[in-house]
């Protein structure tokens, strides 16, 4: 059977699952590499360096978002995009070799999603950002596990930060974000996710092996 190269979304316990949805470079398969508790979400391509077109890296966002959501509870890692591999034995060799780091990752990770908040006013208002940003920390950064700044490409963005949130606390978050929100109208409140954690997991696997 003819080898082709794999491209690699992110890693979940080990399990086999398939799924019909577009990944990158227009694949319309997506499947599990398997290695004793790792699986890694794959599809296959023609190229170990795909193009970081806009078209590629929604698929890639999308596959990982369909992975989250097909089972509740799923722990996911994701890959950073442009991960691939030139056939399957150099994949399941990785797997087999680093599989202490990727059991940690999904441990550290698991039952949680991660939730985005921006908070942006308007170039005429004049509010003390610091003050905005100490509300946001005593409202949110409790119910969160953990939090990542995001950049400030700004002067208008008060806040940019990613919480990784227990999805038993998901609730009280969107909660939080709704009074925040509500006490203060004057801003605008770009509230997102919930995503796979890509701010709170730090590996990258081998590409173009």
């Amino acid at each position: 059977m003819e080898e082709h190269p794999l491209y690699v979304y992110g890693l979940i316990e080990q399990e086999d699952i398939e799924f019909g949805i577009e990944g990158v470079n227009g694949a319309n398969r997506l499947y599990t590499v398997d290695s004793p508790k790792v699986s890694a979400v794959v599809s296959d391509i023609e190229t170990v360096e795909p193009e970081q077109s806009e078209e590629n890296v929604r698929a890639h966002n999308d596959v990982l978002q369909n992975v989250l959501e097909h089972e509740e509870g799923r722990a996911v890692v994701p890959m950073q995009f442009g991960m691939a591999f030139k056939n399957r034995a150099m994949l399941e060799n990785l797997l087999d070799e680093a599989k202490p780091e990727f059991t940690r990752a999904l441990r550290e990770v698991e039952g949680m999603v991660e939730l985005g908040v921006k908070i942006v006013t308007t170039e005429t208002d004049d509010i003390d950002g610091s003050v905005i940003q100490r509300e946001a920390s005593e409202q949110f950064d409790e119910i969160a596990e953990s939090t990542e700044r995001g950049d400030q490409f700004s002067d208008r963005l008060l806040l940019n930060r990613s919480y990784l949130v227990d999805r038993d606390d998901q609730a009280d978050f969107n909660e939080a974000v709704g009074e925040f929100e509500a006490a203060h109208e004057e801003l605008l409140v770009q509230y997102t996710g919930p995503w796979p954690p890509y701010n709170f997991v730090d590996i990258q696997i081998g590409a173009k092996q």
